[in-house]
Formats: C-alpha cells, structure tokens, sequence
C-alpha cells in the first residue's frame, strides 16, 4: 500500500487498532479542513448525511460515539502503522461469506 496522504484516511479507518472493533472515527484538527472526513463511524450510521454536519451526529448521540477508539492525529496513526507488526494492509476483519453472499457468487 502506498503511503500517501490518503493513506492516513484508509489506515485510520479501517486496520485493526483496537482487537473487536472494525472502523475508528478521527476527532483531529484536520477535519476543519478535510471535510469531516473523520467522522467515519457516524458516516456509516448515517451514510445520507453529508460531511459538513456528521459531528453534530457525534454531538446529538454522544452515548454511542463517545465510548468508542477512535484517532486524535493522523501522525500517530501512521508511526503505529510503521512500527505495530500486528498493523498492516491485512489487520481488517474478515467474515465468512453468509449463504446469500455465496448464492450471488456462484450466479456470476
């Protein structure tokens, strides 16, 4: 995976951090100016609201956000990226096809 700006978004969000949770919010500075881009799990709550007012999800439902990992510098996400072995591009939840998952793929 190249390491890119981008990457920082990807790697944030979606490598495994924390064992038992698959997705992390970034609360950092840098969402002023990249479009709230951290706010990944109120995005996938609430993939209908645009990013210019995913924090106020965050601020009406605390009790659901507010206790769960989530990134404070993209900075830091990329030294444990580099330096955690157990963080790399396969560290993501894998689940087993369900049955109609696998009927999809047979049909094709």
């Amino acid at each position: 995976m190249r390491l890119g700006g981008r990457a920082y978004h990807f790697i944030s969000e979606h490598c495994v951090f924390v064992e038992g949770y698959e997705t992390y919010s970034y609360y950092g500075w840098l969402n002023a100016i990249m479009y709230n881009v951290g706010y990944h799990n109120e995005h996938h709550d609430f993939p209908n609201v645009p990013g210019s007012r995913l924090y106020k999800v965050k601020a009406a439902a605390p009790e659901f956000y507010d206790n769960l990992p989530y990134h404070t510098s993209w900075w830091k996400v990329y030294y444990e990226y580099l330096t955690r072995p157990d963080i790399n591009p396969y560290a993501r939840v894998k689940r087993a096809p369900t049955d109609a998952t696998k009927k999809i793929l047979k049909s094709e």
